[in-house]
């Protein structure tokens, strides 16, 4: 009997299986593929960030080299080898957590896990055989997967999801993206820089649907300069592959049908529970239409001693959320009084600059009637930003106009995904724009920037 099975393998599974272990459980962790780590470190986070590095040096060394009196000449582009590349970073990840899981005594088993009873699980093997183990606790760490629209089928060849999108074996000569979102405009960025022509077809009136407007719209100018074509308001009704092209119709702003071709459709339209085939019937529980299930302030389903974390729960599809909803749910598990600030959660696009944002947005703040006082600092302004020749964005400081707490903070720019953590720790905190204000940030460093839009929330900032 284990005091903890955890089903999937993925950030919040394999953090939560490390975590119970730690504090003295016998721990499980049950993986249908071939390897640890999930859609993050499998196909996903990983090797999009490889790929996203990669092809940023390449582009880097084509057009911004010649800037920092660097000449260079014959550059060419070897694909394969990019991408043995990526999955070398993938494997050392995913054996990484092999070694994490012999370090703290954690039985890996493979298959597919369903259950029997809310005590007894089993798994499936790929050759079709099945054991059943025993569980005093199970969480359900199953992931996500990608969704595609009623009128298109992924085909994985001319149409394609995230994980075909970093698997090409050929540069594309014109990539259509359906989706203006994270995954979109990560992954058409990495095919814009090796040299296709990318298109991206979006719904909503802005990219980056849930982003900060003045982010939203910086990103787009600057994303459009670097050469990707946007449509927006653009409803798409069906996707038909051929041989060597794929036609995309839709209904543009004013209802009118339109088409495109190129020779490969990116399908990035958001993700799905990854419920399916859990037995979650056999034990009386049930999901919403996303695949969801519904859980208590202490991550626990209806079902006793059934709980859930990640993407199979409401909230904001996140490895690093997932990561911090296992540790809580073992933790209090344990008797350990452990919370989750969701406010002071940080999300990242890994574009190039990169989007980083935590808390309320400015038009969530207007929508709740909240009263705030904003501060906002250019990357141009910034020594650090300008040898590194990377002046394109800025950071926005949010904060209560009365009590200066500070409630949103969003940055564009380089290393905005670094720069995030010093203002999701200062929400943590419950800190105020002052606080970071006179915090001293060393000369010279892009997190000056960060200090000087807390500043600038009093209107004092002191390089601009």
């Amino acid at each position: 009997m284990y005091d903890l099975v955890v089903i999937g393998s993925g950030p919040g599974g394999y953090i939560a299986a490390i975590r119970a272990a730690q504090l003295g459980m016998k721990v499980a962790c049950v993986e249908r593929y071939a390897t640890y780590g999930g859609t993050c470190l499998n196909v996903g986070c990983i090797p999009s960030k490889a790929m996203l590095e990669s092809s940023e040096r390449y582009h880097e060394v084509k057009h911004s080299y010649d800037d920092h009196g660097i000449e260079v000449s014959a550059v060419s582009l070897n694909l394969a080898k990019m991408l043995d590349r990526k999955n070398g970073v993938v494997e050392a990840s995913t054996n990484g957590i092999n070694y994490l899981f012999n370090k703290n005594g954690i039985d890996g088993l493979r298959g597919h896990g369903s259950f029997v009873d809310k005590n007894t699980i089993k798994i499936t093997k790929d050759d079709g055989t099945s054991e059943t183990i025993q569980a005093k606790r199970t969480i359900i760490a199953t992931g996500s997967k990608p969704v595609s629209l009623p009128s298109i089928t992924i085909d994985k060849d001319r149409i394609i999801d995230s994980t075909g999108a970093l698997e090409l074996t050929e540069v594309p000569e014109h990539l259509i993206v359906i989706g203006a979102g994270v995954i979109g405009l990560e992954l058409g960025s990495v095919w814009a820089r090796l040299g296709a022509k990318v298109t991206v077809l979006e719904y909503m009136p802005k990219i980056l649907a849930g982003a900060d407007d003045e982010v939203s719209k910086l990103a787009k100018r600057v994303f459009s300069k670097q050469g990707i074509d946007f449509v927006l308001e653009a409803k798409v009704t069906g996707a038909e592959a051929g041989a060597d092209s794929v036609t995309v119709t839709y209904e543009d702003k004013k209802g009118e049908t339109q088409s495109i071709s190129g020779d490969r459709l990116l399908v990035s339209i958001g993700r799905r529970a990854y419920t399916d085939k859990l037995g979650l019937e056999a034990i009386g529980l049930e999901t919403d239409k996303r695949g969801r299930v519904e859980v208590d302030h202490d991550f626990q389903t209806g079902v006793e001693g059934v709980y859930a974390i990640g993407d199979v729960i409401a909230g904001a599809m996140l490895a690093h959320k997932a990561e911090e909803e296992g540790v809580v749910c073992v933790e209090k598990m344990h008797g350990i009084g452990a919370h989750i600030n969701y406010d002071a959660i940080p999300d990242v696009v890994y574009t190039e600059p990169e989007v980083a944002s935590v808390g309320k947005t400015e038009q969530q703040l207007k929508a709740e009637g909240i009263p705030f006082k904003k501060g906002k600092f250019p990357f141009s302004a910034n020594g650090r930003a300008r040898a590194l020749n990377a002046t394109d964005g800025f950071v926005k400081i949010l904060a209560h106009a009365e009590t200066d707490r500070i409630l949103g903070a969003h940055i564009i720019g380089i290393r905005a995904g670094d720069m995030i953590a010093e203002l999701a720790v200062a929400m943590e905190f419950g800190a105020s724009s002052e606080d970071i204000a006179r915090s001293s940030h060393a000369h010279p460093t892009l997190a000056e920037i960060v200090k000087e839009a807390a500043l600038g929330v009093e209107g004092r900032s002191l390089n601009i």
